[in-house]
C-alpha cells in the first residue's frame, strides 16, 4: 500500500528548506497596494452564504437525479458530484479556520462546523492549529503536510493503484478508522487531537449526519443517504488526493514563496468535479492566506498583470499535474508507503 506518504524519501528530504530565512525578494507584497489589499481581504457574508448554498444545492441535485432516474449511470454521476461537494465543504471549513468565512467569529466557526465540517467528519477547531502550522512552516521539517508532497513523482502504475484504492473505498475506510482513533484521543504524532477528544468529539458529526438522513427520510428517500457515505469513501478520497498532489508536490523551489506552492488554472468541468470553491488558487492563498476564496481569482489576475507570476508555479489543468505526478521511471517506484488516512487540507 503506497497511499499519501507518512514518511519522506531520503532523496526528497534534501528539498526541504532549512531554518534559514526565506528569500528576501517578496515582490508580490509590493505589487498590491494597501487599498487593494483591504478590498481583497473584505469578507462578504452573502458570498459565503452563496458558496454554502451552491455546495448543498449541488448535493441536493445529485440526490434528486438518482431519486428521479435510479440507474447505474445516475448513481455514478451523483457520486462524482457529491464527492466534489464534500471537498467543497472541507474548503468552507478551511475558510472558517482562517476566519475568512464570516466576520463574526462565533458565526464563522458555527457555520464552518455545522454547515460544512461536521457533515464530512471534520472540525474547525482542531484543524485550525494544525493548518496554521502548515502555513507558518511550509516546506520545512515542521510542516505537518510535508508528507503529502514528498513522495512525488511516482510511476504511472503507482498512481493507478492509488486511484483504484480511492475509488474502491480502501482509502476511505482507512481514513474513517484513523479519524475515529483521532477523535477518541488514541492517535499519536502530528494528527492527534490535543484537546476535546473522546465521545463528545463525535457529537457534531453524528448529529449533522442524522439530520441529513432525517431530511432525506422526510422526503421519502432515506436510502439516498447511502450515496453520501459512498461518496465520502470513494470520490471524496480521490478529490482530496488530486488536490494534495496539485498544491505542493513536484514544486521548483521549497524556499521561494512563488515556487513552493502551485496554482492550477482549472476548466469549468475541473472546478465542478475536482476543484470547488476556488481551491485551485493555492499559490495566491499562501501569499495572502486570509483573502476569501471568492477574491482569489481577482488576486491572481492582479499579480499576473503586474508580472509577479511569470516564473511562479502555475499549471494549466489537473490532467497535466497528474501526468507530472506519474512521470517517475519504473525503477524509481521504491520508497516508503503510507496510509490514506493522512490525506488532509493544505
Amino acid at each position: 500500500m503506497d497511499d499519501i506518504a507518512i514518511e519522506t524519501r531520503n532523496e526528497t528530504t534534501t528539498m526541504v528548506r532549512s531554518a534559514a530565512p526565506e528569500r528576501s525578494e517578496k515582490r508580490w507584497l509590493n505589487a498590491i497596494s494597501r487599498a487593494e489589499l483591504e478590498e481583497l481581504l473584505c469578507v462578504r457574508a452573502w458570498r459565503s452564504w452563496l458558496t454554502i448554498a451552491v455546495n448543498w444545492g449541488l448535493v441536493a441535485a445529485a440526490f434528486a437525479l438518482v431519486a428521479r432516474f435510479p440507474n447505474p449511470l445516475t448513481v455514478v454521476v451523483a457520486l462524482v458530484i457529491i464527492g466534489a461537494r464534500q471537498l467543497g465543504m472541507a474548503i468552507v471549513m478551511h475558510e472558517a479556520a482562517h476566519r475568512s468565512l464570516f466576520r463574526n467569529r462565533t458565526l464563522n466557526d458555527y457555520a464552518g462546523n455545522w454547515l460544512a465540517a461536521y457533515p464530512v467528519w471534520l472540525d474547525v477547531h482542531p484543524y485550525r492549529a494544525y493548518h496554521l502550522q502548515h502555513h507558518a512552516k511550509t516546506w520545512s521539517a515542521d510542516d505537518p503536510d510535508l508528507a503529502l508532497a514528498t513522495p512525488f513523482p511516482i510511476t504511472r502504475a503507482s498512481l493507478r493503484r492509488k486511484i483504484w484504492r480511492d475509488l474502491s473505498g480502501q482509502t476511505g475506510i482507512k481514513r474513517a478508522r484513523a479519524t475515529l482513533y483521532r477523535d477518541l484521543g488514541l492517535s499519536r504524532g502530528k494528527v492527534r487531537r490535543r484537546s476535546g477528544f473522546g465521545w463528545m468529539a463525535l457529537r457534531g458529526v453524528v448529529t449533522a449526519n442524522l439530520v441529513l438522513l432525517g431530511v432525506l427520510a422526510v422526503l421519502g428517500h432515506p436510502a439516498l443517504y447511502l450515496l453520501w457515505i459512498a461518496a465520502w469513501l470513494t470520490t471524496y478520497s480521490l478529490c482530496m488526493r488530486v488536490r494534495a498532489i496539485a498544491e505542493h508536490a513536484m514544486i521548483a523551489d521549497p524556499a521561494d514563496s512563488l515556487r513552493n506552492t502551485r496554482t492550477t488554472l482549472a476548466s469549468w468541468w475541473e472546478r465542478l468535479v475536482l476543484a470547488p470553491n476556488r481551491v485551485n488558487y493555492h499559490l495566491e492563498h499562501h501569499l495572502f492566506m486570509t483573502v476569501p476564496h471568492y477574491n482569489l481569482p481577482r488576486l491572481h489576475r492582479m499579480l499576473a498583470e503586474r508580472g509577479v507570476l511569470h516564473d511562479a508555479c502555475i499549471a494549466r489543468g489537473y490532467l497535466g499535474v497528474l501526468r507530472l505526478a506519474a512521470s517517475a521511471p519504473a525503477e524509481a517506484a521504491r520508497g516508503p508507503r503510507a496510509s490514506g488516512a493522512s490525506l488532509t487540507f493544505g
